[in-house]
């Protein structure tokens, strides 16, 4: 299991706010927008990838609805130069649960994400293969989690453009 590059979550943070709308085009790595997914690419070290901000976002305790504040909610597919295959991974913009999983479902097919501190990944790069085909082939992926402090997550994650943004970010970190 590896992590997304530190020094690009600056462009992580300017991806969430290009991403929704928020702001503009305030990003100068945002090299594509898919609907609703972007591609963004860091030079240094190269890395690419697309990403997308949740459509809905339902946050319960003890089974009633309740309003947390939170960080950046971001699902994203890495790419690297000399690897084909796409990292999955997501932060839910708070600290998860120690010990703890996410559950993603993408259209029925389910996967389970493992947790350090506000980041979750897969397993495996069979496992990041297998949610990749699954996020290109699906309508919507949702993933469940659950905070440090008890609150259950649930974000849900349109998958407009996936296949188109996914395809360009690997083709600008091909070779």
């Amino acid at each position: 299991m590896t992590s997304p590059s530190w020094r690009a979550t600056g462009a992580f943070l300017l991806a969430l706010t290009t991403a929704t709308g928020a702001v503009g085009q305030v990003s100068t790595n945002r090299v594509a927008a898919d609907t609703d997914w972007s591609v963004f690419v860091e030079e240094n070290p190269k890395e690419c990838w697309g990403v997308s901000a949740p459509k809905e976002t339902v946050n319960t305790k003890d089974g009633q609805a309740v309003s947390v504040r939170r960080g950046d909610i971001l699902l994203f597919v890495t790419y690297r130069p000399g690897s084909a295959e796409g990292e999955v991974s997501f932060t839910g913009g708070y600290p998860f649960a120690g010990g703890s999983t996410v559950a993603l479902d993408v259209s029925g097919a389910t996967f389970e994400l493992f947790t350090d501190g506000e980041w979750a990944w897969s397993g495996s790069k069979d496992d990041d293969a297998k949610i990749v085909a699954a996020l290109k082939a699906g309508a919507s992926a949702v993933l469940t989690a659950r905070s440090g402090r008890g609150t259950q997550t649930k974000d849900t994650f349109s998958l407009l453009g996936v296949s188109a943004a996914l395809d360009e970010a690997a083709k600008r970190c091909a070779g």
